[in-house]
C-alpha cells in the first residue's frame, strides 16, 4: 500500500482547471515508491494532465517514458548511489494533479561543504495551496535529514535538467532543457522561494562574420603545432568517455553548482548522448598529445520527439531513428559541453574549438545553434558568446529557501 501524507491542506477545488479558487478541498500526498511500476507511471504521466488539460501548451515536448523510467530506476542510474530521494504525487478529488521530488545529494555536501538539498520534478496546477502542500512535503523531508537550505528545481541535480523557465515559452524547448507553464514562477515565489542563480541558453548563428581577432588567434595557435584538434572516436567510445570525465571534472570545478560526476554516472549519461551526437561536432583538444579540452554539440531532436507523445513503440522508435539518421527535420543543435582544463585555459584553446565547431555546423546547414546553459555571472564565457553575435534565447532560474 502506498504511504500517504496525513496532513490535509485546503486548496481550490481542482482538478477542474476553470473552477474559482473559493471551494475548499483536501490535498492527498502519495509517496511514490520507485519500485512500484504503477505508482511510478502515475508520477511520470502527470505532466500530460498539466500540459494537455490544465494549461495546454502546444510547444511542450513529452519526455520518452521509457527513458524516464530508466532514469528513475536506482538499479540503473548511478546517481542514486550517492543521493537519497523522495517523490510525491498530489491528488485532489481522486485525481493526480501535481508532483515533486526531494533530493539529499551527498556529493553536493562533499563538494561544497553546505547542507543543501534539492527539489525537482515539480509539476502543479495554478493553485498556491497545492503548490504549498507539495513544497511543504519536500522541505520537511529535507529538514528532517538535517539540511539547512533547499535549491531547485533540478531533475535531479545540476548535472541533469535544471532551472525553471522564466522566459521563452512560445517555441519548442531545446533538447534536454526544461519547459514549464509561466505561472510556475509565481507559485514558487508565493512560497517564499527567491532567485539564487540564472542559467542562460544562447542562440548563435554561423552565417555572420567571425571576429577577425578570433580568426587570427585560432590560425596562429594552430600553426604553432602544440594544440591539436580531433574528433572523438565513436568506435572507441569507452576510452573517449574516460578522457571526457577527466576534462569535465577539472574544467568546471570552480563554477557555482558544480558537482563532479563519477565514472559510472558519466557512462550512464553518455550512453544516451551517443545516440544524438554529431560526430564532427564532438571535438577533443590535445596539447602535446594530452587531452585538455572538449566541446560536444548534439542534435536537437525535440522536433521529432514532439510528435511521439512519449512513446517509442510500436512505431515511434523507427520514426525517431529514421529522423536522426536521415536528419531532414533536424535543423539545429545544442552545445552541451565546452570546456578546457584549468591549467590550459590561458592558451586560447576555446577559440580553436569554436572555429572548428562553427565550420562543421555551417557544412551541416543547421539554422540555429543553441549554447548552454551558462551561468549568468560567468562573464568571460558570456562575453565570448556575445562577441560571436550570440543572443540570450531563454533564461532558467534556480530558487532557494531555508528549510529550517
Amino acid at each position: 500500500m502506498p504511504i500517504r501524507d496525513q496532513q490535509n491542506h485546503s486548496t481550490d477545488g481542482l482538478p477542474d482547471a476553470d473552477r474559482d479558487a473559493t471551494t475548499p478541498a483536501s490535498v492527498e500526498l502519495v509517496v511514490v515508491t520507485l519500485t512500484d511500476r504503477k505508482l511510478l507511471d502515475r508520477f511520470l504521466k502527470l505532466p500530460w494532465y498539466i500540459y494537455r488539460e490544465h494549461y495546454p501548451m502546444p510547444h511542450w515536448v513529452p519526455p520518452l517514458l521509457g527513458e524516464q523510467r530508466k532514469f528513475l530506476n536506482p538499479a540503473k542510474n548511478p546517481f542514486f548511489e550517492h543521493a537519497q530521494c523522495c517523490f510525491w504525487i498530489a491528488r485532489v478529488n481522486n485525481r493526480d494533479v501535481g508532483r515533486i521530488a526531494a533530493v539529499d545529494d551527498a556529493d553536493w555536501a562533499k563538494t561544497t561543504g553546505d547542507k543543501t538539498g534539492y527539489f525537482g520534478f515539480f509539476e502543479c496546477p495554478d493553485d498556491t495551496a497545492i503548490a504549498r502542500a507539495l513544497l511543504d512535503a519536500a522541505f520537511e523531508w529535507l529538514r528532517q535529514r538535517g539540511l539547512d537550505d533547499v535549491i531547485g528545481p533540478m531533475n535531479l541535480s545540476t548535472n541533469h535538467q535544471s532551472g525553471l523557465l522564466v522566459d521563452g515559452f512560445d517555441s519548442l524547448p531545446c533538447i534536454e532543457m526544461t519547459y514549464n507553464p509561466p505561472y510556475y514562477e509565481n507559485l514558487l515565489k508565493s512560497y517564499g522561494l527567491e532567485k539564487t542563480k540564472d542559467l542562460l541558453q544562447w542562440r548563435a548563428s554561423v552565417t555572420g562574420p567571425v571576429p577577425p581577432r578570433m580568426e587570427k588567434l585560432a590560425q596562429r595557435l594552430k600553426q604553432r603545432g602544440r594544440i591539436q584538434l580531433r574528433q572523438m572516436q565513436i568506435s572507441n567510445w569507452d576510452a573517449e568517455v574516460s578522457r571526457l570525465l577527466e576534462i569535465y571534472n577539472d574544467a568546471w570545478v570552480d563554477l557555482w553548482g558544480f558537482v563532479p560526476l563519477s565514472e559510472k554516472e558519466l557512462r550512464y549519461l553518455a550512453a544516451d548522448m551517443k545516440m544524438v551526437i554529431q560526430p564532427e561536432l564532438a571535438i577533443i583538444a590535445e596539447v602535446d598529445g594530452k587531452p585538455v579540452g572538449v566541446t560536444i554539440t548534439i542534435k536537437n531532436i525535440n522536433p521529432l520527439l514532439h510528435k511521439l507523445d512519449g512513446r517509442l513503440f510500436p512505431t515511434g522508435f523507427i520514426r525517431l531513428l529514421w529522423g536522426i539518421k536521415v536528419g531532414r527535420k533536424i535543423k539545429s543543435g545544442r552545445v552541451i559541453i565546452a570546456g578546457v582544463k584549468n591549467s590550459c585555459q590561458h592558451m586560447g584553446i576555446g577559440s580553436i574549438m569554436y572555429m572548428e565547431t562553427r565550420n562543421a555546423i555551417a557544412k551541416l546547414g543547421w539554422e540555429n545553434t543553441f549554447i548552454g546553459w551558462t551561468l549568468e555571472d560567468n562573464d568571460e564565457v558570456n562575453s565570448s558568446i556575445r562577441s560571436l553575435d550570440g543572443e540570450i534565447d531563454r533564461t532558467f532560474r534556480i530558487y532557494t529557501k531555508t528549510c529550517q
